[in-house]
Order: C-alpha cells, then sequence, then structure tokens
C-alpha cells in the first residue's frame, strides 16, 4: 500500500496511469496549433480575427481543462484512496467498571474520590446516545454487576448511587466480569485466568466455550471503561484480563484517579497506603488499543469522561473513498459537456 501524508492507495500500481496526463496536456496543445495553421491556410486572417473576438479566447480552453481534470479523479478513483476520515462508531453496549475500595473515600479530589466518580460517570451516562445501553461493573475486594446492560438511564443513576466502599482492589476482576457482561452467553469466570483454571469443573460452573482470536481493538459494539484510584491488591493479574479482553477484541479504556505518588489514608480507626499504579493502567489500555487517561481532579474527571463520550459517539478510521473521486470526476466531466454544449453548440 503506498501511503502519502493523508491519503494510502489500496491499489497503487494505477497512479502510473498518471504518466498518460502529461501526454494528453501534449496532444491538446499539437492539435491547437494545428487547427490555427488550418485557419490560416484557408481563412482571411481578418476573418480569423473577427471570429476570435466573438468568441472570448478563454472559453474553448475550459472544457477540455475540465475533461483533464476528471481524467485524473477518475485514475485516483481507480488506485482505491483511502483516508482517516471521522464516522460515526458502531457501539452499542459500554460497561463503566468503577472502582469502590475504601481508599475512594480519600478527599484529594473534591469533595472525595467516590462522589466525584459517581458525578462524572452520570454526566457521562446523559451525553451517551440513547441508542446505546449502559451496564455498571463496581469491584474491591471482588467484582459484581451492579446493572445489567439497559437503555434505562434512570436505572443506571440508582445503580451508581448505590455503590457501597469496601476493602481491596480486585482490578483484574472488573475486567473479567465486564468481559462476561459483554458475552453473557460465553462462559466467561475468574477461573479461566486464575489458578483455579487447572481444578476440575465445579458445580454451577459455566462452560468454558471455544471463541476465535480477533484483532485487539477490532470489536466495534462494546466498549469498557474502568476507573480506579489504587493498584491491584487481590484478585488476578489485570494484564491477563487485559488479554482476554484484547483476544476478544474489546477496547478497555483506563481512567486513573487521585494520588500518583502514594499516600496513607485513615479511616474508620484503620489505615492503607494507596498508590495510583499507572503502568498497569497505561499497559491494559496499550494491549486493548485504548486510551490511558488520569484525573487528578473532580474538573479533570468531568473532562475525562467527556472525551471519552466523543470517542464512542464517533471514532477515526481509515475508509476508503474511491466513491468520492469518482463522483468529483463524473461531475466535471458533466460540466465539460454542458459548458461545450451552451458556448459551442455541441458536446466536444
Amino acid at each position: 500500500m503506498r501511503t502519502t501524508p493523508w491519503l494510502s492507495f489500496l491499489w497503487p500500481e494505477m497512479l502510473w496511469a498518471m504518466l498518460a496526463v502529461p501526454l494528453l496536456v501534449a496532444g491538446y496543445f499539437w492539435l491547437l496549433s494545428r487547427r490555427k495553421k488550418t485557419s490560416l491556410r484557408y481563412a482571411n486572417l481578418g476573418l480569423v480575427r473577427q471570429a476570435m473576438a466573438k468568441t472570448t479566447a478563454w472559453r474553448r480552453h475550459v472544457p477540455p481543462a475540465l475533461m483533464l481534470l476528471a481524467t485524473i479523479a477518475l485514475l485516483f478513483a481507480a488506485a482505491r484512496p483511502a483516508a482517516v476520515v471521522t464516522l460515526p462508531t458502531a457501539q452499542k453496549t459500554v460497561v463503566l467498571a468503577i472502582d469502590v475500595s475504601g481508599s475512594m473515600r480519600a478527599t484529594d479530589v473534591k469533595p472525595n474520590r467516590i462522589t466525584a466518580a459517581q458525578e462524572a460517570a452520570k454526566t457521562f451516562v446523559a451525553e451517551l446516545p440513547r441508542s446505546v445501553r449502559v451496564a455498571v461493573v463496581s469491584f474491591a475486594g471482588t467484582a459484581a454487576v451492579v446493572q445489567a446492560p439497559t437503555l434505562s438511564r434512570d436505572d443506571v443513576y440508582a445503580a451508581i448511587d448505590r455503590f457501597q466502599l469496601q476493602r481491596g482492589t480486585a482490578t483484574g476482576s472488573g475486567i473479567v466480569l465486564s468481559l462476561a457482561t459483554i458475552f453473557p452467553d460465553a462462559g466467561i469466570e475468574l477461573s479461566h485466568i486464575t489458578g483455579a483454571r487447572n481444578m476440575p469443573p465445579q458445580p454451577g460452573d459455566k462452560p468454558k466455550q471455544e471463541f476465535t482470536l480477533v484483532e485487539p481493538g477490532s470489536y466495534a459494539s462494546a466498549a469498557i471503561i474502568m476507573l480506579t484510584d489504587g493498584q491491584r491488591t487481590t484478585g488476578p493479574d489485570p494484564l491477563d484480563a487485559a488479554k482476554m479482553a484484547a483476544e476478544r477484541g474489546v477496547r478497555v479504556y483506563t481512567v486513573g484517579i487521585g494520588t500518583k505518588e502514594g499516600e496513607t489514608i485513615g479511616f474508620e480507626g484503620w489505615s492503607m497506603r494507596v498508590r495510583l499504579d499507572e503502568d498497569t493502567l497505561k499497559n491494559i489500555a496499550d494491549r486493548t488499543r485504548a486510551d490511558y487517561f488520569y484525573a487528578g481532579t473532580a474538573e479533570d474527571l468531568k473532562k475525562v469522561y467527556q472525551s471519552l463520550s466523543t470517542r464512542l459517539v464517533v471514532e477515526r478510521k481509515e475508509t476508503e473513498i474511491s466513491a468520492l473521486f469518482a463522483l468529483f470526476g463524473a461531475l466535471l466531466l458533466v460540466s465539460a459537456a454542458g459548458l461545450s454544449v451552451w458556448w459551442f453548440g455541441r458536446a466536444a
């Protein structure tokens, strides 16, 4: 594939046909010179000048010029150009996976991390198209589906308001349960990426189903947005969970909130050391072809969710635009023929 700064060509070999353009130009001027000699041979010079005055000289060059531009446009179309354009996205389900560990009580993000997260998440949901289903997964020491995928924004708001803070941070569990929410019939279990995968099946376990590996980030019908303020303390490795998402083509956008450097947070008679594991969050996003965002304040968090809302409504992707060049070429041809008939009474 041949590329330019803004175009790529799926059939670049056709660009060699552009070498015919200078030949067409040379042929046109040769015909003009030949016609001029013939006119001077068989007509009085004064009559020729009079005829030239009656028909503005520049007009006779306009239709051929338009036909030349039409030829160039059609040759570009034949080379099948592609460009990165902004198109409506096909997202149908968004899963909000939100950390509800005890450290979300911290007040470094005003009024506190969990309240800021709840308000920003609800604003984000309100800005999504009404056709997009939203699910909510909370995770701390374990993960739980707080709201199954739904079109009801009121149900989603109520689910977000029901968050109960707990101990532990199982980011991997949050991703796996989000995948199970997106693919409810795929038999996705935490045991598939933990040490339990080598244990015999237990009563009530869903059978693991085979699936076809796809390109990371290629699944356009759903996405996961995970917000957390700390590093994993329990549960499966989040990078293993990210691998599961990547293998199924699901993007996992990660949002880090809180203290990057780490600090000791105390409440209800006990304290814990928390640190935002940005490296892991960046790796999760990178593996799934998504993006990582850091929100140090409540206002930053709102801006992050606004950005995510835009990304999930529209997306930039490489798209073949041959039809546009073909249409432009056809319009030029019609214009050339129309002007020729109007000015000279003939189409050529």
